[in-house]
């Protein structure tokens, strides 16, 4: 029988975990940018953003579209590798609560695909992008849990405040 990961929260700053995969809750070009996105540039160094220019170069010349993943190295990161996946504009007028999941959904299936063991997500569109905390909560403790791909065993929410720490214990608490 396939087992769920083990969910475990975590507040820090994700660019100091030592984890098979660390997802990045990138933009759609692929180059960097604030937040988790731009920590993440700046300690791997640049041989992450020279993968992310060769796959814009390549496969994604218009973009990862929003909801799918792609994995590059991790660079100087204590990882193997890091799973870009660009988050969902959170929008009050349209739903889009599917590309969210589809986040989570994406950067799992090409973490055991890579054969990660353990896995570190952020907040994903929690920051700039604007979605409310306890709903993006809500949403990746209950595709997380819904998800079964082996061989990664433990998943991690790394949260920087206190605030995000709050409400993804509140998420893992309840039972969706």
């Amino acid at each position: 029988m396939t087992q769920q990961p083990a969910i475990v929260l975590v507040r820090g700053d994700i660019t100091e975990q030592h984890v098979d995969a660390i997802v990045n809750a990138a933009n759609t070009s692929l180059l960097g940018g604030g937040g988790v996105d731009g920590a993440i540039h700046r300690r791997g160094g640049p041989e992450i953003l020279a993968e992310c220019r060769a796959l814009r170069a390549s496969h994604y010349g218009r973009g990862l579209p929003t909801g799918q993943a792609v994995a590059t190295t991790a660079g100087r990161l204590d990882a193997e590798h890091v799973i870009h996946t660009a988050g969902p504009v959170w929008s009050a007028e349209h739903d889009r609560s599917d590309l969210l999941a589809s986040c989570y959904r994406s950067a799992l299936a090409l973490a055991a695909e890579l054969g990660a063991k353990t896995v570190a997500f952020p907040a994903i569109s929690t920051g700039t992008y604007g979605w409310p905390m306890d709903d993006a909560a809500r949403i990746a403790v209950r595709t997380v849990r819904a998800a079964t791909l082996p061989p990664v065993a433990e998943v991690r929410f790394v949260l920087f405040g206190e605030y995000a720490y709050v409400e993804f214990g509140a998420a893992l608490a309840a039972r969706y």
